[in-house]
């Protein structure tokens, strides 16, 4: 574990850096809104599309795969409702609270140090971990918190959900590389030269604007912080683990990359939907300021028990 832990240090270590230039506005909140977008749109997303582009559609896609990680992260998400439910808070809150416990950072954190802890034959299954992710629980947090303030379901939040869909840079380089592949066309050496600078910023960008985000990010309401990063970080790998491995059995290699992306501390976007929607924002905050700290203990010993399977 311990090779594991001097492996994942120098992603937390970007991080902190990136934590310590927006602590001493050396790195400003402005330019750390333009970082990430850069991350967001450009870099990150010719990552994608360059995988998705480059592998054949039959080795990305796995319904076993989606099903297990769907049914894993179900599971957490209606135990932390429940859990919200019972101290009293309404159905907006509680999406936000599901939210945090559910949703890692998987797009910024995990596919840069995932790809590379498990070489990039892993790019293919956290695709799909950030596809499920991006496509029904970010749908989902828009549904609860309309529907709880509104008592109905109207299709404006239908629209609101698909503009969201069709504007995300994920979503949208993983289908244009997917249908790129499905077509069978090589990709020119140019342009492949081309994905391959760009996304090569996606890892130090995606790590240091996480960090300078997290400067900005308060811990207030600790203990419940201290929950949902429970959740996150240990209970969320666990139901994972138990779908993929006993429930819906699949192959070793796939299962280890999405136990570990199970293991991912809070993601930052679960911020920026409460902070769009006026719900609870200071309690994401402080959720994924505590899990991403806290996570630098739990991930390397989630990822050395995986690498054993």
């Amino acid at each position: 574990m311990v090779d594991i832990f001097l492996r994942t240090l120098p992603f937390f270590a970007i991080i902190g850096l990136g934590f310590w230039a927006g602590r001493t506005r050396f790195f400003t909140a402005e330019a750390t809104a333009y970082l990430t977008k850069f991350v967001f749109y450009f870099a990150l997303s010719a990552m994608l599309f360059r995988f998705a582009a480059t592998l054949p559609f039959a080795e990305i896609f796995n319904i076993r795969l989606i099903l297990g990680y769907l049914l894993g992260t179900v599971t957490v998400y209606a135990l932390a409702t429940c859990v919200a439910w019972l101290r009293g808070l309404d159905i907006p809150t509680a999406a936000v609270e599901a939210q945090c416990a559910a949703i890692g950072n998987v797009g910024f954190l995990g596919l840069p140090m995932l790809a590379l802890l498990f070489t990039e034959a892993a790019i293919g299954p956290v695709m799909l971990v950030l596809t499920v992710d991006l496509v029904v629980f970010s749908s989902l947090i828009v549904i609860l918190i309309n529907g709880g303030r509104d008592g109905k379901l109207t299709p404006a939040t239908f629209r609101l959900i698909g503009l969201g869909l069709v504007k995300n840079p994920m979503i949208v380089s993983i289908s244009a590389g997917l249908i790129w592949s499905s077509l069978q066309i090589p990709v020119p050496e140019p342009l492949g030269d081309f994905l391959t600078i760009l996304g090569g910023a996606a890892t130090p960008g995606a790590l240091f604007a996480i960090g300078a985000s997290l400067a900005g990010k308060s811990a207030e309401r600790i203990q419940i912080a201290a929950w949902l990063s429970f959740c996150k970080l240990v209970i969320h790998p666990a139901c994972v683990a138990v779908a993929l491995i006993w429930l819906i059995p699949i192959e070793t290699f796939p299962a280890t990359v999405a136990i570990a992306a199970a293991a991912l501390p809070v993601a930052g976007n679960v911020y920026m939907l409460a902070a769009h929607f006026g719900t609870a924002p200071q309690r994401a905050s402080a959720a994924i300021l505590l899990s991403t700290i806290v996570s630098i203990l739990t991930v390397p010993p989630v990822i050395a028990w995986v690498s054993t399977l």
